[in-house]
C-alpha cells in the first residue's frame, strides 16, 4: 500500500515541529519538514517581526537553495503549514510551492492571533482549510475553523502516572520573557508566596539585544535589569521534569494573544493545576474551578482550588486534546 506523503512547514519553536512530524509518521505518513524562516537567530527573527521585507533577500536565498530542492523531489498528498510570527515565505513563494505541488491538499494552522500575524491573511486563499487556535478569530473573522492546541506524549505520560502525594515545587513557570507575560508571572508568583512558597520561576531572555529592545519600547521593562533573566534555554527533558514535580503551573499569554497557550493544554494532558491570566479558558469544556484558577490580581486562599486535589476529568476530554486527535482533525478531507 502506498504511503501518503505530507510536507510540514513550521517554526522551530521549542521543537514542537518534531512532535508533529513524528505523530504523522506514527499515523502512517511519510513526513518531511521545512523550517518557516531562513534563520533561527534572534536578530533575524526580530527583523522579520518588525518588517518581513528586511529578511526578504535571505528568505529568497533559503527558499531557492533549501526549500525548492525538497518540494521538487516528491509529490505530496498534504502540505501542512503551521503559521506563527516567524513565518517568512512571501505570497509568490507560496504560489510557487502550489504550482509545483498541484495535487496536494493545503491546510494551514494559525498559531498566533491575527492581530499578531496579519500577513498570512494574504495567503489564506491558497489553502483548502485554515484553522486557528484563537477562538475569537474563529468567531468574528471569516475563513477560520477553531482548533485549540495539543499536548504531546511527554505530558500524556506524566498524566498517566499515579498522582503524587508530595511535589518538589508548589508552582512553576518556564518561558520566554515577553514583557506582559514577564510582569503577570511575577505578580502571580508574589501573590502566591504565603500559600505556595516553593516556586521555580525561570524567565528566559534570548539575548541582550532582545532585552534592550524591550527596555526601549515596553513599559513593563522600564525598571527591570538584565540580571533578572536567564540566558540559557532549559532543555526539554529538564523542563518536563520540573513540570512533573510541580503541583501547579503558572501561565500568561503575551500581549495581543487571546488563544490558549500550549502550556494550558499541556497542563490538561499532565493533569496538573493551572493558574492563568487568560479568562477565556472558562469557555473551554475542560475548565474546572478545582483545577484552573483565573488570576485577576488577587489570590483567595480559601478557594477550592487551593483546598482540593486535582479533579479528574472524563477520559474523552483528555483524548480530545491529544496530538493524535489534533492531527486527525488536520487530515480530515
Amino acid at each position: 500500500m502506498k504511503r501518503r506523503k505530507v510536507l510540514v512547514i513550521a517554526p522551530l519553536f521549542f521543537g514542537y515541529y518534531k512532535d508533529i512530524v513524528e505523530e504523522f509518521k506514527a499515523m502512517g505518513y511519510e513526513a518531511d519538514y521545512i523550517c518557516d524562516a531562513p534563520s533561527n537567530s534572534n536578530l533575524s527573527k526580530a527583523m522579520g517581526r518588525v518588517n518581513k521585507s528586511l529578511i526578504h533577500r535571505s528568505t529568497e536565498t533559503f527558499f531557492s537553495r533549501s526549500v525548492l530542492p525538497i518540494i521538487k523531489q516528491k509529490t505530496y498528498d498534504l502540505i501542512f503549514l503551521v503559521a506563527g510570527m516567524t513565518f517568512a515565505f512571501s505570497v509568490d513563494m507560496m504560489k510557487c510551492l502550489k504550482k509545483l505541488q498541484k495535487e496536494a491538499r493545503y491546510v494551514m494552522y494559525q498559531w498566533d492571533s491575527e492581530v499578531n500575524l496579519p500577513f498570512v491573511r494574504s495567503i489564506h486563499p491558497l489553502f483548502d482549510r485554515v484553522y486557528t487556535f484563537d477562538r475569537f478569530d474563529s468567531l468574528y473573522k471569516p475563513g477560520y475553523l477553531f482548533l485549540p492546541l495539543f499536548y504531546n506524549h511527554s505530558y500524556e505520560n506524566i498524566g498517566k502516572k499515579s498522582s503524587r502525594e508530595e511535589y518538589r515545587y508548589d508552582c512553576s513557570y518556564i518561558g520566554t520573557a515577553h514583557p506582559q507575560k514577564y510582569q503577570k508571572i511575577n505578580e502571580m508568583s508574589k501573590a502566591l508566596e504565603d500559600i505556595w512558597p516553593n516556586q521555580f520561576i525561570y524567565h528566559y531572555m534570548p539575548s541582550r539585544l532582545k532585552y534592550l529592545y524591550h527596555k526601549m519600547f515596553a513599559r513593563e521593562f522600564q525598571n527591570v535589569h538584565f540580571s533578572e533573566f536567564q540566558t540559557e534555554k532549559i532543555p526539554g527533558e529538564i523542563a518536563a521534569k520540573v513540570f512533573e514535580e510541580s503541583r501547579c503551573i503558572l501561565d500568561a499569554p503575551q500581549a495581543g494573544q487571546r488563544g490558549l497557550t500550549i502550556r494550558s493544554i499541556e497542563c490538561l494532558g499532565a493533569k496538573r493545576k493551572l493558574i492563568t491570566t487568560n479568562a477565556d479558558i472558562k469557555n473551554y469544556d475542560f475548565y474546572k474551578e478545582n483545577n484552573i484558577l483565573v488570576f485577576d490580581g488577587n489570590i483567595h486562599e480559601n478557594s477550592s482550588f487551593f483546598r482540593e486535589d486535582y479533579e479528574e476529568l472524563p477520559e474523552a476530554l483528555y483524548q480530545k486534546y491529544s496530538i493524535k486527535n489534533w492531527l486527525k482533525t488536520i487530515i480530515e478531507e
